[in-house]
Order: structure tokens, then C-alpha cells, then sequence
């Protein structure tokens, strides 16, 4: 049985995934919904876990705002306060068009580096994103005050096909952010190198899955249990996705 387009999936925090996320997820580029998603979990289960960790997730959306806007002062509002961050975590996509964010055909990802002061770019398609990824670093050195040393890292696994670029993102996302930064000595200087790491692509998607199926089963049973609950007569349950806040 095939989802119906644009049918609300699941409802986690501030992220409404929908059906056409799902058939993206498991088959195709991945949305920005998709990465958005990926970033809010990390915010909401990894991340408490390191109550002294001082690490942003932007979402694309973010991302695409700071790439695109032509006066940086006017977007000062959407962004969050870096006063104390460490790192920044940047999914970068090369639409070029204002108009969309939606748009473009590449994801890769940049890490800064804020203490510091370099921007590493991993990009699974060679140097694809080259070009976008320098502005972002450009852009976003401009918002914190200082100038950022870009660097590509050429050692980033390289995918084998056209679709998979965004799952690369995520899974090249977790490892650095858990394995490297979150789980560092403080006295030991962390390599960001992707050197000899191995990304299961599709391994990625169908994780990505299951985490998505167990959340929904897991608002379909708040929901079940919520005095608010309206009866399943009325059919207005089946027009609202399960949600997780």
C-alpha cells in the first residue's frame, strides 16, 4: 500500500515528517526534512547526554538562510547564540537559487571549528560543493567575527551512486560528533580525519527507519493512553501524525 503524497507522518519536537520524507529516506535524496530530523534526535537523545558540550546542529533551512541572505545582519535573529560554542555542524546543500530552499542536487557537510578557527568540509562526491562550502565558511566566519581556515578534507569516504549524499551527511555527522568531539580527552588534540572509515549507505537509511517507526509507535501509544484521546469513531486521529514533545 503506497503513502498518500504529503500525508503527515510523524510529529518529533519541531520536525512534522511526511510521507514523501519516507519514500525519500528509503529510496532517494534525502530532504531536508530528512537531515532536520537526523539533527533534532541528535539534539534531543545524544546530545543531554554531554550536559557540558557546547556543539550547534544548524538545520538546512539555517544553512541555506545564511548562504542566501544578502545582508548577514538582517538573519541575526534566526541564529542562535554562538557566544559558547565549540563546533558547528552545517549541512550544506548547493541550490543557488533564494528562492528555494528546497532546491539543488548535492548535500555535503561543514564542521567548524570555532575554538579553533577552521572549517572542515566533507564532501562524498569529490569536490562537488567545493564552491558553497567555502562561501558557508566565508559567511559564517563573518557572523562569529573571526576568519576561518577552510579546508577539504580529502579523505572523506566517497559514495557510489547519485542518491546518497545526504545519508552520508548523517551518518559522517554522528561519527564525528559522537566518536570525535563528544567522547575527547580534554587534553587530547581530535583528529577530524574520515580516513579508512567505511559508510553503509543503506545500512544508514534502514537505521534511520527504525528510529522513525519506533518513535511513531511510541506517539501512537501516548496517544492511545492521552484522556484527550477522541474516539476512534470520529476518524480524527487518523488525520493527525503520532507525536513525540
Amino acid at each position: 500500500m503506497q503513502l498518500a503524497p504529503s500525508k503527515p507522518y510523524l510529529s518529533y519536537h519541531d520536525i512534522l515528517l511526511t510521507s514523501d520524507d519516507i519514500v525519500s529516506l528509503k529510496y532517494d535524496w534525502l530532504t531536508d526534512n530528512n537531515i532536520a530530523f537526523w539533527e533534532e534526535w541528535l539534539e534531543r537523545e545524544v546530545l543531554p547526554k554531554y550536559p557540558r558540550a557546547h556543539i550547534v546542529l544548524l538545520r538546512p533551512s539555517i544553512t541555506f538562510l545564511l548562504m542566501q541572505a544578502i545582508d548577514l545582519k538582517s538573519i541575526g535573529s534566526a541564529l542562535p547564540d554562538f557566544k559558547k560554542t565549540t563546533h558547528i555542524f552545517l549541512p550544506v546543500n548547493d541550490s543557488r537559487d533564494r528562492e528555494r530552499a528546497d532546491g539543488g542536487s548535492h548535500w555535503s557537510l561543514l564542521v567548524v571549528s570555532v575554538i579553533d578557527r577552521v572549517a572542515f568540509h566533507y564532501d562524498s562526491l569529490g569536490g562537488a560543493n567545493f564552491y558553497e562550502a567555502q562561501k558557508c565558511s566565508d559567511r559564517l566566519g563573518r557572523v562569529l567575527g573571526v576568519p576561518l581556515r577552510f579546508h577539504q578534507m580529502e579523505d572523506s569516504p566517497q559514495q557510489g551512486n547519485s542518491s546518497d549524499c545526504g545519508v552520508y551527511v548523517c551518518i559522517v555527522m554522528r561519527h564525528l560528533l559522537i566518536k570525535r568531539l563528544l567522547n575527547a580527552n580534554s587534553n587530547e588534540k581530535v583528529s577530524m580525519s574520515m580516513a579508512n572509515k567505511v559508510i553503509d549507505s543503506a545500512g544508514g537509511r534502514k537505521e534511520m527507519m527504525q528510529i522513525i517507526e519506533s518513535l511513531r509507535k511510541e506517539g501512537e501509544r501516548r496517544r492511545s493512553l492521552s484522556p484527550m484521546s477522541t474516539s476512534s469513531k470520529s476518524g480524527s486521529n487518523s488525520k493527525t501524525p503520532p507525536r513525540i514533545e
